[in-house]
């Protein structure tokens, strides 16, 4: 296992020898890693990984078996819950968002950290919860039920309601699903945007093409962390094609064309299909060629070069 951060730089989120259990299941068996302040990490790995779960460790949502969480240097369990629920914003996977609350009332929810109990929203509360369904595109159905939205739209509102909580750390588990490439490119601009400002975002993805746009990289496999470097690291790049049993490639696309945001080279993972070789045996090959595929496919935001 590598690992790449500075121990002794600014941290947002650290593990400590975490070990969890699903039940009777053991999922996380002593991960440790540090999450960088002001910087985007996707978690990534095959299924049952222990990604999410992992995530919701960090959240605190989870009881841990063993180990600790610090929230920037502080034990996860010392912070009194209404400071930690303004410093660390969650989005969950399928997460139920109210389908009779209208989208302004599901985004207004991210405020509640910043209200005293039973208080009305506060002008502050207005602004905070307007920037938000207009960052993420949703301000035009604000006034409709959740149960009246397509699951996109309904994605972007609890997208919403993440930003509308302002926490300098926010963590979101596959908060592409159910978005469409456009969305997903407009998506990887917030994501930009928000690292900019200096605040923190952890994501867990399935789509290694956008996990390759983080600036971190931390790869799990059976509950342990097998990799954690910068997403662009050919080291970083060799650990993800081993945790999925060498099915995949990570190969350059438009290597020396900068793009938008001035990065000199692109990835992209490319599916691997056996192949026989002479004398019968089984090998694997990338679909095609380095640099030759066809990013529509995968990268909607690097086509436009809107990432």
């Amino acid at each position: 296992m590598h690992t790449a951060v500075d121990a002794n730089g600014p941290v947002a989120l650290a593990a400590q020898a975490v070990s969890v259990r699903l039940g009777r299941h053991p999922v996380l068996h002593g991960v440790t890693a540090a999450l960088p302040r002001g910087r985007w990490t996707c978690i990534v790995g095959p299924n049952g990984a222990g990604k999410s779960t992992l995530l919701k460790a960090l959240a605190g949502l989870l009881p841990l078996q063993g180990g600790r969480v610090e929230l920037l240097g502080r034990a996860l369990q010392d912070w009194p819950r209404r400071a930690r629920a303004r410093t660390v914003a969650w989005l969950g996977q399928a997460e139920p968002g109210g389908d009779d609350l209208t989208a302004w009332d599901v985004a207004m929810l991210g405020r509640l950290p910043h209200q005293p109990w039973l208080g009305a929203p506060s002008p502050a509360d207005r602004r905070a919860v307007e920037e938000a369904l207009r960052l993420t595109q949703a301000w035009d159905w604000r006034a409709r039920p959740l149960a009246q939205l397509s699951g996109g739209q309904r994605q972007r509102v609890l997208l919403a309601r993440l930003l509308a909580v302002q926490a300098p750390i926010l963590l979101m588990d596959e908060p592409l699903a159910h978005l469409d490439p456009p969305h997903q490119a407009d998506w990887l601009a917030l994501v930009r945007g928000l690292t900019r400002q200096g605040q923190t975002v952890v994501t867990v993805l399935h789509e290694l093409n956008m996990a390759l746009h983080a600036d971190e990289l931390l790869i799990l496999d059976a509950g342990r962390v097998r990799h954690q470097g910068p997403a662009d690291d050919p080291a970083t790049h060799r650990a993800l094609e081993q945790v999925f049993g060498q099915h995949i490639a990570v190969r350059p696309l438009d290597a020396g064309a900068a793009g938008a945001d001035g990065v000199s080279a692109r990835w992209v993972v490319l599916p691997k299909e056996p192949v026989f070789a002479e004398g019968g045996e089984v090998a694997s090959a990338p679909r095609a060629r380095p640099g030759a595929f066809i990013c529509e496919e995968v990268c909607h935001a690097h086509r436009t070069r809107s990432c």
